[in-house]
């Protein structure tokens, strides 16, 4: 049991070093924390989520704001002695029985294991006016945010692979629905035919922007400059995780089931172990579609086995000097 840090060539070594602090990557370090092993949190304050309002289907947590959540993470994973540090994970290699990870600042950190939360990146559509409304009123996920915006005048901007999916979806939280076909091909006859049994008014050709007044969606104009009044748009980003860190070590991502233009993650198995040996993965760098509570529950689970990892090795190393 290691609850000290430890200095080795002038560098901090610790048990395991956390890459990201949103909910996955905390949720790694109470585990490990409450395991009594030494554990550094290295976070760039830049979590995804950081425009919504709150935090959904969280059991206890509904509503919270995230960044109230993730202070709250913050200080449980301190009260089992977790450091974090505000700081820029840019790469990391395997160095002795461990790695070595590199901060932006030039700064080193010893760790035997690594757990990378590091989360994706939204590749918006290039449309006007998505990227300042994005999780305000533009949104992706029902689940998240569908009942705040139920019974409102929404349209889908079909912008990736899952736009009939996402407008099947929201036709369940109101029935003023509109889907902008934009640049994609228009429905299939069987996808009309879905759509006008569900009432879903279909609108063709390229979208120029979306209006504003006061900072709020107004509505949709159109290239041909027909304007359709709309309270929200729903907007399918690519979803890229962010795999700097993993690149370095030889991890590459791999296209989303549904084909490259929706994303692209990091490969685990159930446990979040990736093709290196003592580096772990969870929560969205992993996982595309995770909500927040989803994220926690792997980062617990990849705690938890990092920490049987860890026991493993020490238990074979006392039965060899025990031998010895």
């Amino acid at each position: 049991m290691t609850m000290e840090t430890m200095t080795e060539n002038g560098a901090q070594r610790y048990d395991v070093a956390v890459i990201g602090g949103g909910a996955a990557g905390l949720s790694a370090a109470v585990a490990l924390g409450r395991a009594r092993r030494s554990v550094i949190v290295l976070d760039d304050g830049a979590p995804r989520n950081a425009p919504a309002d709150g935090v959904h289907n969280y059991l206890t947590r509904d509503g919270m704001p995230p960044s109230e959540l993730l202070a709250a993470g913050r200080k449980e994973a301190e009260q089992y002695g977790a450091l974090i540090v505000r700081a820029e994970a840019t790469a990391a290699r395997p160095a002795g029985a461990g790695f070595e990870v590199t901060t932006g600042d030039g700064e080193t950190v010893l760790a035997r294991r690594l757990v990378v939360t590091t989360g994706l990146t939204d590749e918006l559509p290039d449309v006007p006016g998505v990227r300042e409304l994005w999780g305000r009123d533009v949104l992706h996920c029902p689940y998240c945010h569908g009942w705040e915006v139920a019974g409102r005048s929404i349209g889908v901007l079909a912008s990736g692979p899952m736009a009939v999916h996402q407008t099947l979806l929201f036709r369940q939280w109101t029935d003023d629905l509109v889907l902008f076909t934009h640049t994609a091909p228009p429905p299939t006859p069987e996808q009309a035919e879905q759509f006008a049994a569900r009432d879903i008014r279909i609108v063709i050709g390229p979208v120029e922007r979306l209006e504003t007044a006061d900072g709020r969606l107004t509505g949709v104009r159109m290239q041909d400059g027909s304007y359709i009044a709309r309270d929200v748009v729903v907007a399918g980003p690519r979803m890229v995780a962010r795999s700097g860190l993993l690149r370095s070590l030889g991890l590459q991502p791999v296209p989303h089931p549904l084909g490259t233009e929706a994303g692209e993650f990091i490969e685990s198995d159930r446990t979040g172990l990736t093709a290196v040996p003592g580096v772990w993965v969870a929560g969205n760098v992993t996982d595309l579609s995770a909500q927040v509570i989803s994220a926690a529950a792997q980062g617990l689970t990849a705690g938890a086995t990092v920490n049987w990892d860890l026991i493993a090795e020490e238990t074979q190393r006392a039965v060899e000097a025990a031998r010895g």
